[in-house]
């Protein structure tokens, strides 16, 4: 987490990569709408929650009771709302909870892994470094994977491959300045990709850091990083995930950026820029919903699953009661409302990893039921001691 506020003009400064590229993106998503096949929608939602007990929105550190007692609240008021709501497939609404592992407490981890046991979200990995001063190669790779051993064993968290042993996780950089982009602060590692593809990352779900510098020109994608894996930004851009492409790992999972032309100011519109957050300034609703599914993010092929990656930060006080109380059940209920009342729509929650699951099964010619595959490539290890007769009970559902 960060303090600083860039100022207006180095904002924009920063957004010209994909500014300069978004009328070009909107006009190749317009001419594909009119000339593919129309039909029944599926939309997969992710909400990867930054989730930062330790801190308040000032970026202060608080003392321990005080966390324990924002963690433990803010599970039981989850479990309240994922009970609450339900989608297609009877799955409760869930975050996916990137937990920052420079923060490890054992206890906190236990009452996070309570609610991923009870089916309410997944933990996954969110990583703050290089913040005082750069990181290394050889520190950065210790930190991911003593940590991602601990969650794996200690806490049964992650997730891995089928018949396989070494632990897999999704990512969020912290300050979002995934492989040193963020102009050499908050991170230091230029081949932190290499590194996360070394360790076991099999998804970056940090995009997009509008209005950060690290955002990059590709938007509105599920993509591959189009650069060697050991080079500074190497996700500057990539090719779009498509049906029979085999991906390189980790790939990028980004959610929708797009301009909201509602706001007008002296009778004049005024474009908003919506980048997905959940947040008191900018509460979720079905014009917003509108908004990201045109963002049309998916495989490229399947166009018909499509996936909207939003995030939130689960500890900003004044974010809170968007995030658990009225705002996000107001729209959830009507959400859920206008997909049972039309055929041609479906509403799924997902984890990050449930999402990546349904992703790779698109990417290797899957179709129909998107809910099928949550488990299709990697499985909980939470998990993991259920009899695995996945693929083939999915075989059958699908045929």
């Amino acid at each position: 987490m960060r303090s600083d506020s860039p100022g207006l003009m180095l904002k924009l400064r920063w957004s010209l990569p994909w500014l300069t590229r978004y009328p070009m993106w909107r006009l190749r998503e317009a001419v594909r709408r009119i000339t593919e096949k129309t039909g029944p929608k599926h939309f997969i939602f992710v909400v990867a929650n930054h989730f930062e007990p330790g801190w308040n929105e000032r970026a202060m550190t608080l003392d321990w009771k005080t966390v324990a007692s924002r963690v433990e609240n803010w599970c039981k008021r989850a479990r309240s709302l994922g009970n609450a709501f339900r989608d297609c497939d009877g799955k409760a609404f869930r975050y996916t909870y990137f937990y920052p592992i420079e923060q490890y407490h054992s206890g906190f981890l236990d009452t996070l892994a309570e609610l991923q046991m009870d089916d309410f979200g997944d933990v996954e990995i969110h990583l703050h470094h290089g913040v005082e001063k750069p990181d290394n190669e050889e520190n950065l790779r210790k930190t991911l994977q003593d940590l991602r051993d601990v969650l794996a064993e200690e806490h049964r968290l992650l997730s891995r491959r089928y018949n396989d042993t070494s632990p897999m996780y999704a990512f969020v950089h912290g300050n979002l300045a995934l492989a040193n982009s963020a102009g050499g602060r908050f991170c230091g590692v230029d081949s932190e990709m290499k590194i996360l593809a070394e360790t076991g990352c099999y998804a970056d779900f940090t995009l997009p850091s509008w209005p950060d510098e690290s955002q990059v020109g590709h938007i509105n994608a599920i993509y591959q990083c189009g650069r060697p894996l050991n080079e500074r930004s190497p996700h500057s851009f990539g090719k779009n995930l498509r049906i029979g492409e085999k991906p390189i790992l980790p790939i990028l999972f980004t959610g929708p950026l797009v301009f909201d032309w509602r706001r007008r100011i002296c009778g004049l519109p005024i474009p908003r820029v919506d980048g997905g957050v959940l947040a008191s300034n900018y509460m979720p609703n079905v014009e917003r919903f509108d908004r990201w599914c045109g963002a049309d993010i998916g495989v490229k092929g399947r166009p018909e699953w499509v996936f909207i990656k939003l995030y939130c930060h689960a500890f900003f006080p004044s974010d809170q009661e968007t995030l658990l109380g009225e705002p996000i059940r107001r729209f959830l209920g009507e959400l859920l409302e206008m997909a049972e009342l039309n055929d041609q729509c479906s509403i799924r929650f997902a984890t990050a990893r449930e999402a990546f699951n349904i992703v790779m099964a698109a990417v290797e010619g899957h179709a129909g039921d998107p809910g099928l595959y949550r488990d299709y490539w990697l499985r909980s290890i939470m998990h993991s001691g259920v009899e695995e007769k996945f693929r083939d009970e999915v075989a059958v559902a699908a045929s």
